[in-house]
């Protein structure tokens, strides 16, 4: 699924959890609606599965309707996207990414593609566990290093379901060397890996078509 295309404007992958456990409707809509405005948007589930949507509200209800009435409402196959083709990376708060995208070994080789040319990618909440998945032949976690933002332990505990998930980013973040902050005690603006940048300190030249994104949703606070 992609927004509207102007061929002048660069290109960024929205990437969103295809699971029963869905994805926040006001993080899809604040990423969705923000990022259109400056790129060429393609979504992207695993499988091209639709996007359930949780936490529809009166405010965001009806954009929701409007947006799965939409020719471009069905996601492109993650395993089908060729990450060199985008300058930025979006992943919005997602519940279901600890199920499905946390383990993608698709979405793992687009994130080692961004790692690997200093591309930006914005993690959003919940959506954060998506970078989990990106480990190399031995184990190593390629944001080794990086500071990250996300829903902390005590956050999760109060969660149904704490107790059957597959993992807990915090931990996983931790252990794989990288530092982690819990989203209550995190500045609105993360360096780094609520919003969590993987964003280099000197961005390549090439890389500046994507600084639209830094720009439109740096300032940016998850609200699920």
């Amino acid at each position: 699924m992609a927004s509207e295309r102007l061929p002048s404007r660069p290109a960024c992958l929205l990437v969103a959890s295809g699971a029963a456990e869905g994805v926040s409707a006001q993080s899809f809509l604040h990423c969705f609606t923000l990022a259109s405005a400056a790129f060429n948007l393609q979504v992207a589930t695993p499988g091209g599965k639709t996007m359930d949507f949780v936490d529809v509200n009166e405010s965001n209800t009806r954009w929701v309707q409007d947006f799965r009435l939409k020719a471009y409402a069905s996601p492109a196959k993650l395993e089908s996207i060729d990450g060199a083709r985008y300058h930025a990376l979006l992943i919005p708060s997602c519940p279901g990414a600890l199920v499905d995208l946390a383990s993608s070994g698709s979405l793992a080789r687009i994130l080692q593609h961004f790692h690997s040319e200093s591309k930006p990618i914005c993690a959003v909440g919940h959506g954060v566990a998506a970078l989990c998945c990106a480990t190399t032949e031995d184990r190593s976690w390629v944001f080794q290093g990086y500071s990250v933002t996300g829903p902390s332990v005590y956050e999760l505990v109060r969660a149904p379901g704490f107790a059957h998930l597959p993992l807990v980013v915090e931990d996983f973040v931790k252990d794989a060397g990288a530092c982690f902050s819990g989203s209550e005690e995190a500045p609105s603006r993360c360096r780094h890996l609520q919003m969590s940048w993987v964003f280099p300190k000197t961005l390549p030249r090439d890389t500046r078509p994507a600084w639209p994104l830094v720009e439109l949703l740096g300032g940016f606070e998850d609200p699920s």
